[in-house]
C-alpha cells in the first residue's frame, strides 16, 4: 500500500496531474494556442537533444548484440502490442469518441518507458544493463516506426495523422537528437554533472506537451464528451492493455527460455509505455484539437503501470533473494 501511495508523490505524476487540471481549468486558446505550441516544441526539442547527449553510443551498440533478448522484445512492443491496441481501439470505436479510440492503437505503437522500467528491474533483480539498452534502443526505434505503424493500422473512421507532423519528427525529435550524440563527447559530462537539473528539465518538457495537448481535447469538450459509463468502459480497455502488457510480456520471456534476471528486465521493458516519447509524439503527429484525445488512453496507462510496476518488483526482489 504505502509502495502504491508513493506513486502520487513521483514529480512527474505531480506535473502530469497538474497539467492536466491546468488545462481543465484554464486551457489555452485563441492566439495563444499558437504561442504555446511553439513553446511546447521548444520544450521537445530540448527533451530529445538532452537524450541525445547522456546516451551513451557505445552502450547502444554493445547491448544490440544481444539479439536473443532484444530481437523478441522489438516484436513484442511494436508488434504483439500494437495488435492488442488495435483490438482494444476496435472494441472502444463502439462506444467512445474516435479520437479516444485511436489513443489504443498510439498506446499499443508506443515504446517503453526508460526511467521507471530501469529502475523497476533494478529493485526486482533484473538486467539492469540490458533494461538501460533496450529502453534506449525501443525509444529510437520508436521515432521511425510509432508513426508509420498509426498509418497503418489506424481504421478508415478514426483521425488521420497529421502528414506535416511527419517533417516535424525530423525536426523536432531526430534532429535534436542527432545534435546531442555529436556532442556528446564535449558537453555529455555537463549533463552527467547535472542528473538532478535534467530530470527536472525532461519531465517539465513532457507537462508542457501534455498541458497543450489537453488544452486542444477541453476545447473539444472533453469533459462533456465522455460519461460516466464510457469513462468505465475505457478504464476497462486500458485495464485489458496493462494485463496483456504484463502477463503476456512475463509469459514470452519464459517462452524464450531466458535466464532469471534477462526475464525480469523483458518485463519491464515490454509492458510499461513511455508517456515521454508518447506526449511528445502525439502533439507533433495530431491536430492540437485531437491529440489531447489521443493522449488520453497513454496517461491512464502510465499512471496504472507505476501502479501495478511497484508491488511487482517488491514481489520479485523477495522470489530472487529467497
Amino acid at each position: 500500500m504505502i509502495a502504491r501511495l508513493a506513486i502520487l508523490f513521483d514529480p512527474l505524476v505531480r506535473l502530469l496531474l497538474l497539467a492536466i487540471l491546468l488545462a481543465s481549468v484554464l486551457p489555452v486558446t485563441g492566439e495563444g494556442r499558437a504561442i504555446a505550441r511553439i513553446v511546447s516544441d521548444g520544450a521537445i526539442f530540448l527533451l530529445f537533444l538532452l537524450n541525445g547527449l547522456r546516451l551513451p553510443r557505445r552502450q547502444v551498440a554493445e547491448g544490440m548484440r544481444n539479439l536473443r533478448f532484444l530481437l523478441p522484445l522489438v516484436v513484442w512492443v511494436f508488434g504483439l502490442m500494437a495488435f492488442a491496441g488495435l483490438a482494444a481501439a476496435g472494441m472502444a470505436s463502439l462506444q467512445l469518441p474516435a479520437s479516444v479510440a485511436l489513443g489504443f492503437v498510439f498506446l499499443g505503437v508506443l515504446p517503453s518507458t526508460v526511467q521507471s522500467a530501469t529502475a523497476y528491474s533494478s529493485i526486482a533483480g533484473g538486467n539492469v544493463a540490458a533494461s538501460v539498452v533496450a529502453a534506449a534502443v525501443l525509444n529510437i526505434l520508436g521515432v521511425f516506426i510509432t508513426a508509420p505503424l498509426i498509418g497503418i493500422l489506424a481504421s478508415s473512421g478514426m483521425p488521420g495523422i497529421d502528414l506535416g507532423g511527419l517533417q516535424r519528427i525530423a525536426l523536432i525529435l531526430l534532429l535534436p537528437f542527432v545534435i546531442g550524440q555529436v556532442l556528446q563527447g564535449w558537453l555529455g559530462g555537463l549533463v552527467a554533472d547535472n542528473r538532478k537539473l535534467v530530470s527536472w528539465m525532461d519531465r517539465i518538457a513532457i507537462a508542457i506537451a501534455v498541458y497543450v495537448a489537453f488544452s486542444g481535447a477541453v476545447q473539444q469538450g472533453l469533459w462533456s464528451l465522455i460519461s460516466l459509463p464510457e469513462w468505465g468502459v475505457l478504464m476497462s480497455l486500458v485495464g485489458f492493455m496493462l494485463a496483456f502488457g504484463f502477463f503476456g510480456a512475463w509469459w514470452l520471456a519464459a517462452l524464450l527460455r531466458l535466464d532469471p534476471a534477462d526475464r525480469v528486465s523483458f518485463l519491464f521493458a515490454g509492458a510499461q509505455k513511455s508517456i515521454a516519447m508518447g506526449a511528445p509524439l502525439a502533439s507533433v503527429l495530431f491536430p492540437p484539437a485531437t491529440a489531447g484525445l489521443v493522449l488520453l488512453p497513454v496517461l491512464i496507462y502510465h499512471l496504472l503501470q507505476l501502479v501495478i510496476s511497484a508491488p511487482v518488483a517488491a514481489r520479485l526482489s523477495r522470489g530472487a533473494s529467497g
